[in-house]
C-alpha cells in the first residue's frame, strides 16, 4: 500500500475546473480549454506523498524549470503559455502556476542517464545492460557512461513504480517514428542541461521529461531538469563506487530510513511526519540547487 499519507482536497477557484491531483501538482483547466497547473509543496518519497510539505519547493520547482525551458528554447518548443495567474486565485499560486497548452500526452517517462546508477544500476549489475543496452563492463555505481543513453519508463499512477522498459517497447506502444523523435528529443535537452550544469559545478546524472502532441508538432510539458526530475550532483564530490551526495530529497529518504523515525519502509503503515530540521535542510538543497544553475538569488 502507497499513495497519499494525506490526500488534500484540491481548492475551487471560479472559471476552473479541477482534473487531477498529482503527487505534487494540481491540474485545472481554464474555460479556454488551456491547463492551469499549479505546483504544490508536497514531496514524496519511497511512493508516498508525505503529510509534511517543504515551504517553497513549489515555487523553486515552476521557477527553474521556466529559467531551463529559456535555456533550450532553440531545440524544441514547450507548453508553456502564461505564469499570469487565473483571476480569483489565491496569492499562494504566484510564482508556482502555470497556464499551459493542452497537449496530447506521450504516455512515456522519457529518461536520459549520462551516469550509472538507481535502477539503471541494479539493471546492469544483473545483465550489464539497462532498458536492453548494452553497457561496458567494469562500471559502478556513479560511473559516467560512455554516452548518453535514451532509457524510457512507463508511467505510474501515484503510489506505483515506473517501469523500465526497452526502447523498442516504446516503438510498438507509440509507433517507430514518435519514439524516434522521443528520443532524439531527450538526448538533445539532456545534453544542453548537462553541458550547462557542469559549467555550475554540478553533475546532471540523469533526468525524466513528459512530451506531448499540439497537433504534429512534439512539445515538452510538465517540469524540466528540477530536483524532482533530476539527480544532480556537486562535481567536486563525484566519486564512482560509491551513493554520490545529491540536490534533492535525500535528506527525506534518509531520514525515513532511519531508527529515528520508527518506519519499516517494508510495512504498510504510512511514514510520520517529518521533523523541522530534516524540513529546513531539505528546503535549502533546492534552493541551493536554484542558485548554483540559475546564478540567481532565491527571495
Amino acid at each position: 500500500m502507497s499513495g497519499f499519507v494525506e490526500k488534500p482536497e484540491p481548492l475551487q477557484v471560479p472559471g476552473l475546473v479541477h482534473l487531477h491531483t498529482g503527487k505534487v501538482r494540481e491540474l485545472y483547466q481554464n474555460e479556454a480549454g488551456d491547463l492551469v497547473m499549479v505546483a504544490s509543496d508536497r514531496i514524496s518519497a519511497y511512493d508516498w506523498v508525505l503529510p509534511t510539505e517543504i515551504p517553497d519547493k513549489g515555487r523553486v520547482l515552476t521557477q527553474l524549470s521556466l529559467w531551463w525551458f529559456d535555456q533550450i528554447a532553440d531545440l524544441i518548443p514547450n507548453h508553456v503559455l502564461s505564469t499570469d495567474l487565473p483571476e480569483g486565485a489565491p496569492a499562494d499560486w504566484a510564482g508556482r502556476t502555470l497556464v499551459c497548452k493542452s497537449l496530447q500526452m506521450v504516455p512515456v517517462e522519457a529518461v536520459a542517464r549520462g551516469y550509472l546508477t538507481g535502477s539503471g544500476l541494479v539493471e546492469y549489475n544483473e545483465s550489464r545492460t539497462v532498458c536492453g543496452l548494452a553497457l561496458p563492463e567494469g562500471l559502478v555505481d556513479g560511473s559516467e557512461l560512455p554516452a548518453p543513453i535514451f532509457t524510457p519508463a512507463t508511467k505510474a499512477e501515484v503510489g506505483e513504480h515506473d517501469e523500465n522498459v526497452s526502447y523498442e517497447e516504446v516503438a510498438r506502444q507509440v509507433g517507430a517514428d514518435t519514439a524516434a523523435r522521443l528520443r532524439q528529443a531527450t538526448l538533445a535537452v539532456y545534453s544542453r542541461g548537462r553541458d550547462i550544469a557542469r559549467d555550475r559545478g554540478i553533475i546532471l546524472a540523469d533526468t525524466k521529461f513528459e512530451f506531448g502532441f499540439e497537433g504534429e508538432t512534439l512539445v515538452l510539458a510538465d517540469e524540466i531538469l528540477t530536483p524532482d526530475s533530476s539527480r544532480f550532483w556537486p562535481a567536486d564530490q563525484w566519486e564512482p563506487g560509491r551513493a554520490q551526495p545529491s540536490y534533492d530529497k535525500q535528506f527525506v529518504r534518509d531520514w525515513l530510513t532511519s531508527a529515528e523515525s520508527g518506519w519499516d519502509r517494508k510495512s504498510e503503515q504510512p511514514p510520520p511526519a517529518l521533523p523541522q530540521e530534516v524540513v529546513d535542510a531539505t528546503r535549502a538543497k533546492y534552493i541551493e540547487a536554484y542558485e548554483r544553475l540559475t546564478g540567481t538569488s532565491w527571495s
